[in-house]
């Protein structure tokens, strides 16, 4: 009888182990999904997700960078990655916009998209939904109305992207927001104060951007008596040395309609580059050769105090500015052909830089997009006085490329590095370089593929993309 126990209890726990073992072989490939990585940190970026010109869009701050992007119904969205622990959070929703709302509206704004800061406290503040303020919002002191409203959230916990509350403290009618913190703690906001016919201004706030001072007018809008067309302005705005902050622009012929080249009307015809700082402990405005400007600048005055460079015939969209160790200011502007488009054409990121006693240089960085009359688009930071790095977006053989590209002549030329990611039949979306920025997170990147309009989006930095776990950043089917 005790053999025969034996016998069964042997059988017993060998079709017991086999059972176990088949379990354990069926969990596996689920647990291997579960943990399955993907290049990007969320799926449910929309539309023209991101720009260069709403900045910064993500800040990195003690071991954390924390993003922002546009999201379902033009909504913010604030995502955080722990450099430290590996880990992810959100993407949570920040904010309701205004804009996306409309179902009589066939096509998605854009011009909404968040731009965050934080402030000395780690309170993160986003600013978002503007594109000139509606009728219903009243007369525009300082331009004209086209849609949405700007709005102003902040986190109500320090460092903590989960929850979030609406202040008011901001006009309604800005468009193309910029936020900038001094050393001393002092927060700026740039905006356009309307649609396109409108002025460029800031506001400053000394109590962590709980209340602002009253909107300034710094680049003026006017009407034109020679042509059909108003004055207008697209300007990037950032931090200089010490208590300066730099302005690079260029100028918009707002044509009316049925105006302009071929009868086009208003287009997005935009020219040359320019430069000036802003000397906030002064209160004073100069030029890159420290003459005083007076405010607003208008297109006459830019032409004689602040040109960087005349464009001609070609089309500009204006990009980015930095400076370097000396003080001396470093340029990115898009440039391109009129080929009769409404956009005119594709543009090319060239780089312009100030020597100490000129302006030089206007080339594009990667010289086969002017070839190939491609777009390419991207940010760039400096090392040294002979290293510029780039990070470029652009087309490739029919690919979308996101890959640095080198100087080590100080702008004279400029060699492709290290590729960042590459996507067939994709274009890209990009941010300016992230506030203070770690080397593995320099930048956000949408990925723009053809037939929709929903974007996945990336983190990229040295190492190329930030990954996260699949089942995580598969975050537009919850919506």
């Amino acid at each position: 009888m005790s053999e025969i126990l034996k016998g069964f209890t042997l059988k017993a726990m060998i079709f017991l182990i086999i059972l176990l073992s088949a379990c354990c072989n069926a969990a596996a490939p689920m647990n291997a999904a579960s943990e399955e990585k993907v290049d990007y940190f969320a799926d449910n970026a929309l539309g023209n997700a991101l720009a260069v010109v709403q900045h910064p869009a993500g800040v990195h701050l003690d071991g954390v960078t924390y993003l922002a992007y546009q999201g379902p119904l033009e909504d913010p969205y604030v995502a955080a990655y722990n450099h430290l622990t590996d880990t992810w959070q959100g993407p949570f929703k920040a904010g309701v916009s205004d804009m996306g709302k409309d179902p009589s509206r066939d096509k998605i704004d854009n011009h909404g998209k968040p731009t965050m800061l934080i402030d000395d406290l780690g309170y993160i503040h986003v600013f978002f939904g503007g594109h000139g303020g509606m009728e219903k919002h009243g007369k525009n002191p300082l331009g004209n109305i086209h849609y949405g409203r700007n709005i102003h959230v902040v986190s109500k916990k320090p460092r903590d992207i989960s929850s979030w509350e609406e202040l008011d403290t901001i006009p309604v009618f800005g468009t193309y927001n910029q936020a900038l913190k001094m050393d001393n703690g002092d927060i700026y906001l740039f905006y356009r104060h309307g649609a396109h016919r409108s002025d460029w201004v800031y506001q400053k706030s000394t109590d962590h951007g709980r209340t602002f001072s009253k909107a300034v007018s710094f680049l003026k809008h006017k009407s034109r008596t020679d042509i059909k067309a108003d004055d207008s302005w697209y300007a990037w705005v950032g931090k200089g040395h010490g208590d300066d902050i730099i302005v690079s622009y260029d100028y918009h012929v707002c044509w009316n309609g049925g105006a302009g080249i071929n009868g086009r009307g208003h287009t997005t015809e935009r020219h040359d580059a320019y430069y000036m700082v802003f000397d906030t402990k002064q209160g004073t405005w100069k030029n890159v050769t420290n003459e005083e400007l007076i405010l607003p600048v208008t297109k006459e005055m830019a032409d004689v105090k602040t040109l960087v460079k005349s464009t001609g015939e070609n089309w500009t969209f204006n990009g980015s500015a930095h400076v370097d160790a000396k003080g001396y200011p470093h340029i990115a502007t898009n440039i391109g052909k009129d080929v009769g488009e409404k956009t005119g054409g594709p543009k090319q990121t060239s780089y312009i830089k100030w020597t100490g006693s000129e302006w030089v240089g206007g080339d594009p960085v990667n010289p086969q997009s002017r070839l190939d009359n491609t777009d390419s688009r991207g940010d760039f930071f400096i090392t040294s006085d002979d290293e510029v790095t780039f990070t470029l977006g652009y087309e490739e053989q029919g690919d979308g490329v996101i890959a640095y590209w080198n100087s080590v002549d100080g702008g004279e030329s400029f060699t492709k590095g290290k590729e960042l990611l590459r996507r067939k039949n994709a274009g890209w979306a990009l941010t300016s370089i992230i506030d203070n920025a770690h080397p593995d997170a320099r930048i956000i990147v949408a990925e723009k593929p053809k037939g929709t309009n929903w974007r996945r989006i990336y983190l990229l930095g040295d190492s190329g993309p930030i990954k996260r776990s699949k089942l995580e950043a598969s975050v537009l089917k919850l919506n």
